[in-house]
């Protein structure tokens, strides 16, 4: 699983970095507010570990703008904030759990697979939803609108990552990697091949797109312009 740590501390970010590797993880480290946004934005991460307290924009910040941006990454908070009040305003800003500093790594280790064991049952529910269009993952069906719409196994693959990140920007090479599994040149077509035949079961002959075109980034499956 890949984490991302945003820490400005380097003895903690460096601490907290070896000891997520050991435990399994992949880990990508920030060290400041601004730079830990433009990751959690540009890349896609199972969790993300968020200093409170960070230089150029604070860890609340972050993922306030992150869930705006319709990011549903689970986020622990770190903080050596730690009243009621402290703790409410972290959860109530977005963050999934909050850990008060000084703590033990065994602890934060327990809270980040809690959170990630939610985010995964969440993940697992058998039904996406976008507008009218909806998904069976157990039946492996889609409907728009109540309409039947058939897919090809690497559409229906295609189809449900763009779901589960419904509002978000998904670049070609989170999809190679999402969806193909492996790594290739970003500019090939395939993409672009499957998703016009995509766009043309989901969209053709209804009045409102859903899969939409950003340019120079990749696409984004939402409801509106």
């Amino acid at each position: 699983m890949h984490i991302l740590v945003i820490e400005d501390d380097t003895d903690t970010a460096d601490y907290l970095v070896k000891g997520l590797t050991e435990s399994g993880y992949v880990v990508d480290r920030a060290a400041d507010g601004r730079e830990g946004l433009y990751m959690a934005l540009g890349q896609v991460y199972d969790a993300m570990v968020v200093d409170r307290m960070l230089p150029g924009l604070d860890g609340l910040s972050i993922i306030q703008a992150i869930r705006t941006q319709g990011k549903h990454t689970p986020v622990l908070i770190l903080s050596a904030l730690g009243e009621v009040d402290d703790r409410v305003k972290g959860l109530r800003a977005g963050g999934d759990d909050y850990l008060t500093k000084p703590y033990a790594f065994s602890e934060l280790l327990a809270r980040l697979e809690a959170i990630l064991r939610r985010s995964n049952d969440k993940a697992a529910e058998p039904r996406l939803k976008v507008a009218d269009l909806e998904m069976d993952l157990l039946a492996r069906t889609v409907r728009r609108a109540g309409r039947a719409i058939e897919l090809q196994p690497r559409e229906f693959k295609l189809l449900e990552y763009l779901m589960r990140h419904a509002g978000q920007v998904v670049t070609r090479t989170m999809l190679l990697e999402g969806v193909w599994d492996y790594h290739f040149d970003p500019q090939t077509n395939v993409i672009d091949v499957h998703v016009s035949r995509l766009r043309q079961k989901i969209d053709r002959g209804f009045e409102r797109p859903l899969l939409h075109t950003v340019r120079g980034a990749g696409y984004t499956l939402r409801d509106g312009a």
